[in-house]
């Protein structure tokens, strides 16, 4: 045969393929026109067709479409084809799809690959083509895996379609499902009769706990809010195991038709993907929950140990020369505190999903406050601090702070409680103690004595030694003072009508200073009417007839000693 009419046929035989290809790729197109007569298909031959690029001119776009059948998607369609759009494209296909279904032809579905593409087929008939440009190749998908994808998902919604148009499966799908939720609704049943009984039980037996401890309205209001909490507890349960067999029991059903078996299919495999990520997490947290709790452990101990040290100091067991009994209990909370914190610091990377937004917004939201609040808070903190190791203030010291008179009972961080002598608890912030005058009256209170002063006033005319005798015996009568040292009497003024005394005598018990001062004040009135000698505080508007001075022959009247007072040393 001559040359140029070999050549000749070779080009016809090459037309004639792209002429099919190009069929094939306006398949979706052409499917809903009227069926043609179907021709014996020729027996398939090995050919060459040419690459796709030199017949279809297919461009990406961003606006995919997602080809879907019979509620299964099959293929995401990303090119332009001969100016047709994915969703054209995606539309056509399912037009050719119904009109084989319609027809009772449900396959088999193959592939064809090109150069530079897939032709996707059903039957003899062709359905749609892929391209290059449908495939994202940098996520690592080639033209043989996606064309695979296709034919078994096209397979599967084409079975599916024709199982809906049977009787009798859809008959089984409908008794099968009645089946489930007859079931369903008997484990409902028992689960709330369950609930029932176990609230019953949960409350009769908070009940007993409450009628044998035998206590006070208050605690049974107490009994009544655990038994509200345990009901709380029993509903709360019977809600979430409902709540499993509903889930369960909807997936199931529609897992049983075959339009909504993709739904059914979901939300198996949501609940199953979740009870598996939760347990790959819970494994995977293994390691460094171990870490944590090592971590945490050492901690724990060196705590303790700290702790035990510093409560030998404070117990006055141990006396290191660098720290002091009334400071040991201070510094071993800062101590474990600053150690929990770096355990917390250094256990932090360890933690379960440390790394996650939610962590690092709690740390953001964390970081706020102390930023807003940090002004004062550090200005307590510190003022604390100062409190604590100058050691102005002891746990059990009366004082005074300004204006407040009481027992110190609390020293904090931020504040400062005093009990006062009319046993009122009063809080101080740290920042006003420091700002203030302190006087403790019972730091010296156990050693040399802290004096206690009361004032009378008596006129010019009343023997000065008799008075300082009369002070110095009510004293004496007086319970809850101290015998050393001694109860001194001051003349602290010599005013323009009367002299002002002062009696100074030292407390036993600074706590009890009211009673112990009403006592004196009701002796010192008892001796002196005795003896005969006003309590006054005389003024003039004229001067008397006769001098008020006191006569020499009563300079000693008793209970005054008739020699001199010796002289007091400053």
């Amino acid at each position: 045969m001559p040359n140029g009419f070999r050549s000749r046929n070779r080009r016809a035989a090459g037309l004639g393929q792209g002429l099919v290809l190009c069929l094939a790729l306006l398949s979706g197109g052409v499917a809903g026109a009227q069926p043609q007569p179907a021709a014996p298909a020729p027996p398939a031959q090995p050919v060459s067709p040419p690459s796709l690029t030199t017949l279809v001119n297919a461009t990406p776009t961003s606006d995919t479409f997602t080809l879907t059948y019979f509620n299964r998607p099959i293929v995401v369609l990303k090119a332009n084809v001969l100016g047709r759009s994915p969703m054209e494209r995606a539309l056509g296909a399912e037009r050719a799809l119904d009109d084989l279904a319609a027809q009772q032809i449900a396959g088999p579905v193959a592939s064809q690959l090109f150069d530079g593409g897939a032709f996707i087929s059903v039957g003899s008939r062709p359905v749609l083509a892929l391209t290059l440009a449908d495939i994202d190749s940098l996520s690592g998908e080639t033209i043989q895996g996606v064309s695979g994808q296709v034919v078994a998902r096209l397979q599967q919604a084409l079975d599916e379609a024709a199982e809906a148009r049977t009787p009798r499966a859809l008959l089984r799908s409908v008794a099968t499902t009645l089946v489930a939720l007859v079931i369903g609704l008997a484990a409902l049943w028992a689960i709330g009769r369950t609930h029932r009984i176990v609230a019953a039980r949960l409350l009769a037996a908070a009940d007993k706990k409450v009628a044998k401890s035998k206590i006070a309205d208050i605690e049974l209001l107490r009994g009544m809010r655990i038994s509200s909490f345990e009901r709380r507890f029993a509903t709360t349960s019977m809600w979430g195991l409902d709540l499993i067999v509903v889930y369960g029991i909807l997936a199931f059903s529609l897992r049983q038709f075959p339009y909504t078996r993709p739904w059914g299919e979901s939300l198996r495999w949501f609940l199953w993907h979740t009870v598996q990520n939760l347990g790959l997490g819970m494994l995977g947290a293994l390691p460094g929950l171990f870490t944590v709790a090592l971590i945490l452990l050492v901690t724990r101990m060196l705590v303790r140990g700290i702790g035990a040290w510093f409560k030998a100091v404070e117990k006055g067991r141990v006396a290191p020369r660098w720290i002091f009994p009334e400071t040991a209990q201070p510094t071993r909370r800062l101590l474990s505190a600053l150690l929990w914190l770096f355990a917390i610091v250094v256990s932090y990377p360890y933690l379960p999903g440390s790394s996650t937004e939610a962590f690092k917004g709690v740390s953001v939201f964390l970081g706020l406050m102390v930023t807003v609040g940090s002004s004062g808070l550090v200005s307590q903190i510190m003022s604390g601090f100062m409190i604590t190791y100058s050691r102005a203030l002891r746990l059990g010291d009366f004082v005074r702070i300004g204006d407040v008179e009481g027992t110190v009972n609390h020293l904090g961080v931020l504040s400062t409680k005093l009990k006062t002598l009319f046993n009122e608890d009063v809080t101080i912030p740290n920042a006003v103690v420091v700002a203030q005058t302190t006087t403790d009256y019972s730091r010296f209170g156990d050693t040399i004595g802290v004096f206690t002063s009361t004032v009378v006033t008596i006129g010019y005319d009343a023997p000065w030694r008799q008075v300082h005798a009369l002070l110095l015996r009510a004293a004496e009568r007086t319970a809850g003072l101290r015998r050393e040292p001694k109860p001194v009497v001051i003349q602290s003024g010599l005013e323009d009508f009367y002299v002002r005394y002062t009696l100074l005598v030292s407390l036993v018990r600074q706590e009890s200073r009211l009673f112990t001062l009403d006592a004196l004040h009701a002796n010192i009135q008892d001796l002196f009417n005795e003896y005969g000698v006003q309590i006054m505080s005389p003024n003039y508007v004229l001067d008397p007839a006769a001098p008020k001075v006191v006569p020499k022959k009563d300079w000693f009247a008793a209970p005054a000693d008739a020699d001199p007072l010796p002289p007091r040393q400053p």
